[in-house]
């Protein structure tokens, strides 16, 4: 019963986003670009070391198209021969500051790394592909950040790199 009230939860919160009724204002096309031609360093929260896995083929992307990214995982050491930090708060004192927190977790996972985005002062809080949490985005919002949801990163630089 509890796994199908949270499938519902999911859906009605994609809904929300997908015609655009949700709390608070999502970054648009134009502010995507924007975002990534500014950002340098990207923390990406629930990065693999599998190379199956999406979140390494963003990081790898990423990293090959110019990005400091740095991979959050407390459960493994290095991806791509980058150390890995079990939290974003963790990594930022350790190497510095993050223009953009990069979540690939569950939704319900995300008002904790929306949390960390703003201690930290990152400037926007992404949420990939699939991801949608409002809380965290009314955090992440409050918190003075920009907000991407349910897009990905690399495709949208992608996109950008391609209009040019």
């Amino acid at each position: 019963m509890a796994d199908r009230a949270a499938e519902r939860a999911r859906a009605s919160a994609m809904l929300d986003l997908q015609e655009g009724r949700g709390p608070v204002t999502l970054l648009d096309g134009a502010g995507i670009a924007e975002v990534l031609l500014r950002a340098r360093r990207i923390a990406i929260v629930g990065a693999s070391a599998n190379p199956f896995r999406p979140s390494f083929a963003v990081l790898r992307y990423l990293v090959l198209n110019g990005y400091d990214c740095v991979p959050i995982n407390p459960n493994v050491r290095d991806v791509l021969g980058r150390p890995a930090f079990r939290t974003v708060v963790e990594a930022t004192d350790a190497t510095g500051p993050f223009d953009i927190v990069d979540v690939f977790r569950r939704s319900e996972l995300c008002v904790l790394h929306a949390q960390e985005a703003v201690a930290i002062g990152a400037g926007c809080l992404w949420l990939q592909l699939g991801v949608v949490n409002w809380e965290a985005a009314a955090i992440a919002t409050a918190g003075g950040l920009s907000v991407v949801m349910n897009r990905c990163t690399a495709i949208e630089h992608r996109l950008l790199r391609d209009r040019a």
